[in-house]
């Protein structure tokens, strides 16, 4: 008879968590301890904002600060903070679109330079300046592409989703080449294209008629320039804001052009506008491809323009993506949702 066989003990192996990087603290203090408030921010909320985004933790005492997680963390961290710490200096905010404009400039500077340990930023974004804003720095590194094209170029396409910056910065920038003598005029323009609704015969004058079409244009320019300044730049020409169709059998010469919501001008329009470029002239053309509000079997002109002419050394063209909205985080993620959503057929009641 024969034995029976050893039967082999079943081993079951041991899952090992994957080590965790070591904690690294990284502790430092600013000279002000009232600048160093207006960093960290009410009630810490630039620290949380940092924290969330960066994975770290950092705790505030004072002129203080604290910050322990994985090393590069801590260090993008410290940069950030510095950072701010530097603007406030010059008189510059802390808010929260400074906060993400730091966070993304810290990771741009770390992308390009990823074994450096400088202490300073090595390169930074571009920026423009004007009398009532100040400095104005661009805030993620489409933004930083924009006013660099902007300084290159005479005619500048700008393609992206709302919330990235497109109009505002254009507008600075305008008013920045009417301050330095650059150009003598602003001439805003933007199709005058109902956004899905039908809004009937309004009342009153051309300009009030239009106005609601440029509402927009108008918060950007307020925003760059005194009240007082802006009524009678309108008053005397100096700033010309016109619907689309008024641009017709024009010459601008000397002029800052803007045309916002480009992607609502037809491929006809669109060739009228671009021919009006006049000598001494800089012009900017902005839209978003996704909010077309165009009548069926009409064709939108930018997308036409930006194939005929981005290849042209003269025409300088940047195209924005959901990871570039500053208007707020919130924003962000309703543009990415409706961008990674799946095209359905339009329910029929």
């Amino acid at each position: 008879m024969k034995s029976p066989e050893p039967t082999l003990a079943r081993v079951t192996p041991i899952k090992r968590e994957p080590e965790k990087p070591a904690a690294h603290e990284t502790a430092f203090a600013f000279d002000d301890n009232r600048l160093a408030s207006l960093v960290f921010g009410h009630y810490d909320q630039n620290l949380a904002r940092i924290e969330r985004r960066l994975g770290v933790s950092a705790h505030a005492n004072g002129n203080q600060v604290v910050i322990r997680g994985p090393r590069e963390a801590c260090e993008q961290a410290r940069r950030v903070l510095q950072t701010l710490y530097a603007r406030a200096r010059l008189g510059q905010a802390a808010e929260e679109g400074d906060v993400e404009g730091a966070l993304e400039e810290a990771s741009y500077q770390k992308n390009l330079f990823p074994a450096a340990e400088a202490e300073g930023p090595r390169e930074t974004f571009g920026e423009l300046r004007t009398r009532r804003r100040g400095l104005v720095r661009a805030r993620n590194p489409a933004q930083d592409r924009y006013l660099r094209a902007l300084r290159q170029h005479e005619l500048v396409f700008a393609e992206g989703p709302a919330g990235t910056g497109k109009t505002w910065l254009a507008v600075g920038h305008a008013v920045s080449l009417l301050e330095q003598g650059v150009v003598e005029r602003l001439i805003l323009s933007r199709p005058a294209v109902e956004a899905g609704e039908r809004l009937g015969f309004l009342p009153g004058d051309m300009k009030d008629k239009v106005d609601p079409y440029l509402r927009p244009i108008y918060d950007a320019l307020y925003d760059f320039m005194e009240g007082r300044m802006v009524e009678r730049g309108l008053a005397t020409g100096m700033i010309e804001i016109a619907p689309l169709a008024f641009m017709r059998g024009r010459t601008l010469a000397k002029a800052a052009i803007l045309l916002d919501e480009a992607q609502n001008a037809t491929a006809m329009q669109m060739k009228m506008f671009l021919t009006r470029l006049g000598e001494g002239s800089r012009m900017m053309v902005n839209g978003d491809p996704t909010q077309i509000d165009l009548a069926p079997g009409q064709t939108s002109g930018l997308g036409q323009a930006v194939d005929l002419l981005s290849g042209l050394e003269r025409v300088g063209h940047v195209r924005f993506a959901h990871g570039d909205v500053v208007r707020h985080d919130l924003v962000r993620q309703i543009v990415e949702a409706y961008e990674n959503a799946p095209a359905k057929a339009p329910t029929r009641s």
